[in-house]
């Protein structure tokens, strides 16, 4: 499950450290900065630039992550360009299909990012067949193929080809290791993991439902509203 296998993050957490502490500063940006920012805006029209920014890090087939994602969909539609989202995949390493996914999410935006989240739901939807034990007598290419046949029924027929080749390029491949390395440098241990305005919620505030978010969103959505008219009237 996304919230357990802390141990197994933790000591891949530990190689990051590690990395950078040996590594002379000067390589480790030129390593680690991408050229743009990572992760999948939500619904891009409508949003004020002022409104308050969430960052959310799910791994498509983590099933925390699809129990959480109705009740933040629903919430930002109540909120209706107050508040924004940003999702960034978190590929968790003992969820075998989780950077094959993810990288799959990587290649649908750069194709088309209007249909980035359409594959998201699809893959919440449909995750049980790329669980551990669904795949596990399956070679690693045969999942591959496997996926790509899902995505393009899931976004489009016509571009499977267009699928197909991008899991043969590099540039997936690294965006998809540079949003785990991204994490990674968040203090993300595990999925569903939350930041409101850059802050994280506390693990203890594990948000799984609507009210939940309210009780968080309410007051930073009617601070902000009272700044917005205070600034109106000076």
């Amino acid at each position: 499950m996304g919230r357990r296998g802390c141990r197994v993050l933790l000591s891949l957490l530990l190689s990051v450290v590690l990395f950078f502490v040996f590594v002379p500063d000067p390589i480790v940006r030129a390593v680690l900065i991408p050229a743009k920012f990572d992760g999948f805006v939500y619904n891009t029209t409508g949003t004020s630039p002022d409104s308050i920014v969430i960052e959310a890090f799910f791994d498509p087939v983590c099933p925390d992550s699809r129990d959480d994602w109705l009740p933040l969909k629903r919430v930002l539609a109540y909120y209706a360009g107050r508040v924004s989202l940003i999702v960034h995949p978190f590929p968790l390493p003992y969820h075998d299909n989780a950077f094959a996914t993810s990288r799959a999410l990587h290649i649908v935006n750069k194709l088309n990012s209007s249909a980035t989240y359409q594959l998201l739901e699809m893959f919440f939807k449909h995750q049980a067949m790329f669980y551990n034990q669904k795949t596990i007598n399956m070679s690693r290419a045969s999942i591959v193929d496997s996926i790509v046949k899902f995505v393009s029924n899931s976004v489009g027929e016509s571009l499977f080809s267009a699928v197909k080749s991008g899991f043969s390029d590099r540039k997936t491949d690294m965006a998809t290791r540079i949003s785990f390395k991204y994490g990674c440098s968040r203090g993300v241990l595990g999925t569903p993991f939350y930041f409101v305005n850059g802050f994280p919620l506390p693990v203890s505030n594990t948000v799984t439902d609507y009210s939940k978010w309210r009780s968080i969103l309410d007051p930073l959505v009617s601070e902000s509203t009272k700044r917005e008219n205070l600034h109106f009237f000076l």
